[in-house]
């Protein structure tokens, strides 16, 4: 009989995360551009650039953290979009 494989002593590797970006306007051009851990789509050029430029300043922000996407939390990861100029819309109130 073969022996059956110990159960690993190591952590469960995480998941990868990635950001994804959409820009919804169009001036007709196709745009994307991938990275480590981003990729976007769509967007006329001044959208597209600034998409790019926010989720490079993440990566920026990320690595002086010492830190991967997956490792952060969602308050940390919601801190380092804002100090990017990102924010999350406001909710509607019923």
């Amino acid at each position: 009989m073969g022996k059956s494989p110990k159960p690993s002593a190591r952590k469960p590797k995480s998941p990868p995360a990635v950001l994804l970006g959409v820009g919804l306007d169009s001036d007709g051009h196709k745009r994307v551009t991938t990275g480590p851990n981003f990729a976007l789509v769509g967007g006329t050029q001044e959208t597209h650039e600034a998409m790019t430029e926010k989720a490079m300043k993440i990566n920026e922000k990320l690595a002086r953290r010492g830190k991967q996407l997956h490792e952060v939390s969602s308050q940390e990861f919601d801190d380092i979009a804002h100090e990017v100029g990102l924010r999350r819309p406001d909710s509607p109130q019923n």
